[in-house]
């Protein structure tokens, strides 16, 4: 059914007042409640000083990686803080160790930039890469992931949704042929959290890593890491510090294997970053009481209107054509792509440009249908003028 009363929360994201924001599949908007969480922060910090660790900072995180779990669908205090996602990879992946029969780490070429860096940083630690290759939409085929694992793989690192061009990856079927063959599974929902449901003890997943910085509404510095309860009970991290300690402040320096905690905070290593998790506080509330599955109601509603008007205008999309496997983002595809998503975020249209697959338009639960009109006609009448905005220094770095 129709969800136009999700319209009523565009009050509470101030940009949207003075913009078309239409980018939160990269940065989310702002909750007005922030400001609000942040000024606490420096209350605190001001009044309490170091007495807040006691009173609320320390055991913050898994206040935070609750308010996550009921987004995943993950039980309490099985969700850690992290300072951002490839963080978040790392403290998973140092659960894990290669071993000649068993050093395979799956992954696919449409993986985020940041996680190959990463996988191609473990052959250093002995394990053997093997990149499922993308298809010329620039979809990875579920079967061959499938194919892609067998007896020699210890780690599938699997994206739930990929970044370019907002595909749904089939991942309860690349879990359970992961399982089958006795490998471990790390599912990156960075995309795929808050956006679209997702269930991870339904996934039966063995990690799940993602953030708070896109549809989430929390801003940087907030990346999660769950771990399933039964693995959180018996793993051991190799990048691990004094947060996960039971007692930090005995200051014990002996093998963390006997005093490491039960909970999510068993995964984390140095002291947290509290500024971080307070500008997390307001989107994840949102998020929880709104409900993804009225978010992706109309999610799918919104897309469903960019790709008519893709078609009407002439232009092309890498987006899938089938609902079931597009999430919130419509990639738009226009001659010099780059000049017109610059130019668009010059008029206060806020999207942004990935190459091959061009402007990004990802409408989140607080646009409207009239905004994903206007975007479109903005950059009809951009490619048919080819009036650009000329750059600056700061956009050739971030687009």
């Amino acid at each position: 059914m129709p969800v136009p009363d999700l319209e009523r929360w565009r009050d509470e994201f101030p940009i949207l007042a003075r913009s078309v924001y239409m980018i939160s599949n990269s940065l989310g908007a702002m909750p007005r409640k922030t400001a609000q969480n942040l000024a606490e922060y420096a209350e605190t910090w001001a009044t309490r000083g170091v007495r807040a660790w006691e009173e609320r900072w320390w055991e913050m995180p898994l206040e935070v990686g609750n308010k996550v779990a009921r987004v995943i669908g993950a039980p309490a205090g099985s969700v850690s803080m992290h300072e951002n996602v490839t963080t978040a990879h790392l403290v998973a992946l140092s659960c894990l160790h290669p071993t000649p029969a068993r050093g395979v780490l799956v992954c696919s070429e449409m993986d985020f930039p940041s996680m190959m860096y990463l996988y191609r940083a473990q052959q250093a630690a002995g394990y053997e890469l093997r990149i499922v290759p993308a298809e010329a939409d620039l979809t990875v085929r579920t079967d061959r992931m499938l194919d892609a694992i067998d007896g020699s793989t210890a780690v599938v690192a699997l994206s739930h949704v990929l970044f370019r061009t907002s595909y749904i990856m089939d991942a309860a079927a690349i879990i359970a042929r992961a399982h089958e063959v006795g490998a471990k599974v790390i599912l990156d929902t960075y995309q795929s959290a808050g956006i679209i449901p997702v269930d991870v003890t339904a996934l039966e997943t063995d990690f799940a890593v993602g953030g708070c910085l896109k549809w989430l509404c929390g801003g940087p510095g907030n990346a999660f890491l769950y771990t399933r309860p039964d693995v959180l009970a018996k793993v051991r991290p190799a990048f691990t510090g004094w947060v996960s300690h039971r007692a930090p402040f005995a200051f014990d320096t002996g093998p963390m294997d006997d005093f490491a905690r039960g909970d999510a905070m068993r995964m984390m290593n140095g002291t947290p970053s509290i500024p971080a998790y307070y500008a997390a506080l307001a989107g994840l509330d949102i998020i929880n009481e709104v409900g993804v599955d009225r978010i992706r109601e109309k999610s799918q509603r919104l897309s469903a209107r960019l790709l008519a008007l893709v078609d009407e205008y002439g232009f092309h999309s890498a987006a899938s054509r089938d609902p079931r496997r597009l999430a919130g983002t419509v990639a738009v595809n226009v001659p010099d792509a780059l000049q017109v998503a610059r130019t668009l975020k010059a008029r206060d249209f806020v999207v942004d440009y990935r190459p091959p697959v061009g402007v990004r338009i990802s409408a989140h639960f607080y646009n409207t249908m009239e905004e994903v009109e206007a975007v479109m006609a903005e950059i009809k009448d951009i490619v048919a003028k080819k009036d650009y905005t000329a750059g600056d220094a700061r956009a050739s770095l971030v687009t």
